[in-house]
């Protein structure tokens, strides 16, 4: 799961390549900009992913490949409506998207040619978060990796060829990512089809009593994600309140931070996988046993984390930025990015455990109090040191999720209710 977690960034880098090789910057910046706000837009779609690992991870514990085909059909279908409303309403995203950025002519219209194109792509890409979701429940690790592997090699073979043998410039990097997209999509239905049964869909599936449990556990991991992207949202824009140089300096410190969430992601989602099969067995010693032996392993990887940067952390900015004023301005942030692993695995883990447990309204609480009660008055005691006092409360918000998550599971386990 880490190795599949580090192909995800491959397409951007590899578009960010092709577009960088343009006769003008302004194909980069459009791009980019519309690219991010898609991104964003199926990142709040990311609760498809969580409910259709938990749920398939429990079914994969029960042996119940008629509850897993359930799980899948379920889940693709409320992702189609869901794509189908994002494409009636593009219009609108497409503006508010073109208000947000304020660019000039030129740059809107990439924006406006990239977006055109790349929006078509919804349907497979929330439908991929289903897919993957459920494989990685049933613990098909491997198979993910080589469906990651095999869609970013068509969409880097296709980038090269709309871009510069098709004269294809924006539109060419957005449709190979939407034929990407669309490659993943048929891979993995190719790859599930040898894992289940022959069943026939039954409509009592979509009755809304069967998709009360469903429904719920998206609700609630919706509003996990947009706290967590407002939170996110609030440190970047409030960052460039303090000037270019912190803007451009929380633009290299968020680079250290997606690299730890790479890392512990792919620990975490072993956990969502593990941890669900237990429950599906209903033996909470399992999801005990489960969720300290990955804790174990995410500690690891944060303290190797926390040393890497702690000892080389000067020259990874170096490889991220030449000029010298902001190397020596985020040289000072070092020693929050050395504490950040250790402060933010307990949350990243955890996620997957509650994730596992296909208890979204519990991750949702945890976010909402930690955002509330710990990220925002810390802000208001730190604020009198500027960027770093943004840094400082978000390192305070990324443990309290941690703690109230922890604290939760040890009572849930104490008074028997871990398992239900």
């Amino acid at each position: 799961m880490i190795l599949s977690n580090l192909t995800s960034p491959i397409m951007g880098l590899v578009d960010t390549a092709v577009l960088g090789h343009l006769d003008a910057t302004y194909y980069l910046a459009g791009a980019s900009v519309s690219a991010l706000f898609i991104t964003q837009l199926y990142w709040l779609c990311g609760f498809l992913r969580m409910t259709s690992t938990g749920l398939s991870a429990q079914a994969k514990g029960q042996q119940d490949s008629l509850k897993a085909t359930q799980t899948l059909v379920q889940g693709i279908v409320l992702s189609l409506l869901i794509a189908a409303v994002i494409l009636a309403s593009q219009s609108l995203w497409l503006e508010l998207v073109l208000v947000l950025a304020n660019a000039q002519q030129q740059v809107a219209e990439v924006i406006r040619d990239y977006f055109s194109m790349r929006i078509w792509g919804a349907p497979a890409a929330l439908t991929n978060l289903v897919l993957i979701g459920w494989l990685i429940g049933q613990q098909r690790a491997k198979t993910v990796l080589w469906i990651q592997v095999v869609g970013n090699l068509i969409n880097a073979l296709l980038s090269v060829s709309l871009v510069v043998f098709w004269q294809l410039d924006v539109s060419g990097v957005a449709l190979a990512t939407v034929i990407a997209e669309y490659s993943i999509t048929g891979l993995s239905l190719w790859s599930i089809r040898k894992l289940l049964p022959a069943y026939s869909i039954d409509s009592q599936w979509f009755k809304f009593t069967q998709l009360r449990q469903l429904l719920a556990l998206n609700g609630h991991s919706f509003v996990r994600n947009i706290t967590l992207q407002l939170c996110l949202a609030f440190l970047v824009f409030q960052g460039m309140r303090f000037g270019a140089t912190s803007a451009a300096v929380n633009a290299i410190l968020l680079q250290f931070f997606s690299l730890i969430a790479l890392g512990l992601d792919g620990v975490a989602y072993s956990a969502e996988a593990l941890v669900g099969e237990q429950q599906g067995k209903k033996s909470a010693w399992g999801i005990a046993s489960v969720t300290s032996q990955s804790l174990l392993w995410s500690l690891g990887f944060a303290f190797s984390y926390s040393l890497i940067f702690y000892v080389y952390g000067d020259g990874i900015v170096a490889l991220l930025t030449t000029h010298a004023d902001l190397q020596m301005a985020a040289s000072d942030y070092l020693p929050i990015i050395a504490l950040l692993p250790l402060f933010a695995h307990w949350c990243f883990l955890l996620d997957g455990v509650f994730i596992g447990l296909t208890r979204a309204r519990a991750m949702q609480n945890s976010m909402l109090i930690s955002a509330l009660l710990v990220y925002v008055p810390l802000w208001f005691l730190f604020r009198s040191m500027g960027n770093q006092g943004l840094w400082l409360a978000l390192l305070g918000f990324l443990l309290a999720r941690g703690i109230s998550l922890g604290v939760y599971f040890i009572y849930l386990y104490r008074i028997k209710r871990l398992v239900v």
